[in-house]
């Protein structure tokens, strides 16, 4: 029965890079849902770190960079990093960042780089962020694994993503949620959501990975994911 009621998980490609991917994503109707998408993640973002009036920031598959862009308005002392494997999606953010504030493009600069190599040293970044990616990774536990090491012991964490629902309630998830995609964007948003986890694969991967302090959360009825806050100074891991 239990095996009936479960979705299979189909995994995407790792990464997305075509064209008309990369102008779905890129598309105003897009935009003005995922807008208000993103905005509740970069408030989640802002809770983590609390007070801390500067830091270091890592946003991890940063696709055309529109949640570092908001967070570097909303964070004035912070500096960000935004990585992709997407050269397309890398050339969207720099075109993002240089359309804002000279004050605020100065404290953010994005690379095209492989999560599951990352460019940088042990404990560098006071916050770690990683959005609708987790589906993408064909191995999920390496991937943890580098945001771990990357990231300061008291660092910040936030990785959210799509959640996969049942087989059953599957059509009418992608039906009502989907509502404001058309053409490309809907085909991706269903393969994304296929392509998703459930609470308790990501229970598992935490288990797995052994994230410091992290918890899981769910997010409305379409996402979850792993936080933890950032530790004031001072404050033992």
């Amino acid at each position: 029965m239990w095996r009936w009621w479960t979705l299979p998980r189909v995994p995407e490609p790792e990464v997305m890079d075509e064209a008309d991917e990369v102008e779905a994503y890129a598309s105003a109707a897009a935009e003005a849902y995922l807008q208000r998408i993103d905005e509740t993640f970069v408030a989640h973002a802002c809770r983590l770190v609390g007070r801390a009036a500067e830091g270091l920031a890592l946003d991890v598959g940063t696709g055309p960079g529109q949640i570092v862009c908001r967070l570097a308005g909303c964070l004035p002392g912070w500096r960000f990093v935004g990585i992709d494997c997407s050269a397309r999606m890398i050339a969207r953010a720099r075109a993002r960042a240089a359309a804002m504030p000279s004050d605020r493009a100065a404290r953010v600069h994005f690379f095209v780089a492989n999560a599951n190599c990352l460019p940088f040293g042990e404990a560098t970044f006071d916050l770690v962020l990683c959005n609708s990616v987790l589906h993408h990774l064909h191995d999920p536990q390496r991937v943890l694994a580098e945001l771990i090491r990357v990231a300061k012991p008291e660092a910040a964490f936030l990785l959210r993503d799509l959640r996969r629902p049942s087989r059953l309630t599957f059509p009418l998830h992608v039906r009502w949620h989907g509502r404001h995609y058309r053409g490309r964007m809907y085909e991706l948003y269903c393969a994304s959501v296929r392509a998703a986890y459930t609470p308790a694969e990501l229970h598992g991967l935490l288990q797995s990975a052994k994230v410091p302090r992290a918890r899981i959360f769910l997010f409305r009825a379409t996402h979850l994911g792993l936080e933890r806050p950032l530790l004031p100074p001072g404050v033992q891991n």
